[in-house]
């Protein structure tokens, strides 16, 4: 598969792996690398000049913690009888 995006999509996503933390540029490699699919790792990997490794390990933890079940965000309330109308 022949991968090309354009220069300015290349540059903002080059600017946008910049700002981030340690751990959030190696998700964002691997989300990337993930939705070209076969050969992304590679193409992200000289995109950005992170070590294909590094993008596939990140791959793999993700992974991971998408089988772990999450717990639930907030609390979900009670469920109460309804007021009986007059």
């Amino acid at each position: 598969m022949i991968i090309n995006y354009a220069f300015q999509a290349i540059e903002q996503m080059r600017l946008h792996y910049s700002r981030l933390s340690q751990k959030e540029r190696k998700r964002y490699a691997a989300l990337e690398a993930l939705k070209i699919g076969q050969g992304g790792v590679e193409y992200i990997s000289n995109i950005l000049g992170i070590r294909q490794n590094t993008i596939k390990k990140a791959i793999k933890e993700m992974a991971q913690e998408s089988e772990i079940p999450s717990a639930p965000i907030g609390r979900k309330r009670k469920s109460v009888g309804r007021k009986k109308n007059a």
